[in-house]
């Protein structure tokens, strides 16, 4: 697994992008901040393309399930990592996830 940063990809199951927002910017992975939790909940998703009308897109992230480290931490909080998957608020009500699809840095992996 690897850690996650701000420029990692994280998208809804339709491929809507989650807006990465790190809540510190001390420990970086190459000069980018990497995210822990609660970073990767209640963010916005932009560009998701499941709409109609009777259809809600992904607009935020809801609870993560799991991808939080068990052991790695940056002020008390577990770091994200790649295996993250949690919920969003789009259609239908709870069933799409928010996964990585591209932690897009391969120098600093961990287990979980």
């Amino acid at each position: 697994m690897r850690w996650i940063h701000r420029d990692s990809l994280i998208t809804c199951g339709h491929d809507g992008r989650v807006q990465n927002r790190p809540s510190q910017h001390w420990v970086t992975v190459r000069g980018v901040p990497v995210l822990v939790r609660p970073d990767p909940e209640e963010r916005e998703i932009t560009a998701c393309p499941n709409y109609g009308p009777t259809i809600k897109p992904c607009l935020r992230t809801r609870s993560v399930t799991v991808g939080y480290s068990t052991w790695l931490r940056v002020d008390r909080q577990p770091v994200v990592l790649s295996h993250l998957d949690g919920l969003t608020d789009g259609t239908p009500p709870g069933t799409v996830h928010h996964q990585v699809r591209d932690p897009r840095q391969t120098f600093l992996g961990a287990d979980a």
